[in-house]
């Protein structure tokens, strides 16, 4: 573990050379044929910009085009989503405002997830709080430049953990048996973001999807988002082979599951339709009391809307 959090630390101080532009979402939403229940929430949703008003990072790892609130909201009206929890991307860096701004517009309707770092002061993350931050997200992915330091990981959470937080983590695929005794020994709750990047190619007897599946059974902090079935897939649209994955995972702690968009979708190879997204859930959840606490209980109590 240290090894590759030395290596991923190298690689993110390494110059930058090209950096890659990701392609924009789908235009056009459809209108699902499922119907999401009342105060359903899009647990992981992103917003970009406008650029012009919320610069992107210097150094962030992709390039992208403006993906702003207007455009946020019109989405999540076509589908029928009333809550939702903008988790800052990567390409504002610990610049949060993109998200403190559109929750101090929506009445009470989203939360955020912030970006931060060790060195952000007591005061700046008090500031997040009232500004409606409930967690921070850390992404152990190489291509995105990865935590790094290891020691000031720790550091942070500690110091989020007091003020009522939870911690959202991205793993690399097949890593979460590496990652577990970290996680089991943290100071608050987690949530593994895109099902644990599971790759449906490899099937439901994957050791690392097997370890998920153990660590979300043995460990009551541990949350699971269902999201990013357009990532897990090897066939490509509808997604279905990986639908088994998201059940599994629902039927394995069905009050620790929290469901997303993940809209506008970046890095996936396969662009999603968000309101095709939203017809999985029948598939992979057709309990009407199972929808209604992967949908509106389980977010509700975890982010703290009231």
């Amino acid at each position: 573990m240290a090894a590759w959090a030395s290596s991923a630390c190298g690689q993110a101080a390494e110059p930058a050379k090209a950096i890659p532009t990701i392609d924009p979402p789908d235009p056009n939403p459809k209108v699902p044929a499922f119907k999401l229940p009342p105060k359903s929430c899009d647990s992981h949703t992103h917003i970009f910009g406008p650029a012009a008003r919320y610069p992107f990072a210097e150094h962030r790892p992709y390039n992208t085009a403006d993906a702003p609130l207007e455009a946020f909201r019109a989405v999540h009206e076509k589908i029928g989503v009333d809550r939702c929890v903008i988790v800052n991307a990567t390409v504002h860096g610990t610049d949060n405002r993109v998200v403190t701004d559109a929750i101090a517009q929506s009445e009470g309707a989203y939360k955020g997830i912030a970006n931060v770092k060790d060195e952000m002061s007591d005061h700046q993350l008090e500031a997040l709080d009232k500004g409606g931050i409930c967690g921070c997200r850390f992404a152990f992915l190489k291509r995105l430049g990865g935590v790094g330091d290891m020691t000031k990981f720790q550091r942070i959470v500690h110091r989020v953990a007091e003020l009522g937080w939870h911690v959202d983590v991205y793993f690399e695929p097949g890593t979460i048996a590496e990652f577990a005794p970290i996680l089991t020994a943290l100071p608050t709750r987690y949530v593994i973001d895109h099902m644990g990047t599971v790759q449906a190619a490899k099937g439901l007897d994957d050791p690392g999807f097997t370890a998920l599946l153990d660590l979300q059974r043995k460990d009551e902090k541990c949350w699971v988002k269902i999201t990013g079935l357009e990532r897990a897939s090897a066939a490509g649209k509808p997604f279905h082979d990986a639908v088994p994955f998201a059940k599994k995972l629902i039927n394995n702690a069905p009050d620790r599951v929290i469901w997303g968009t993940d809209w506008p979708h970046p890095n996936v190879k396969v662009m999603p339709n968000d309101g095709e997204i939203v017809e999985l859930i029948p598939l992979y959840a057709p309990d009407a009391a199972i929808q209604q606490k992967l949908l509106v209980d389980n977010p509700a109590r975890l982010f703290k809307f009231t």
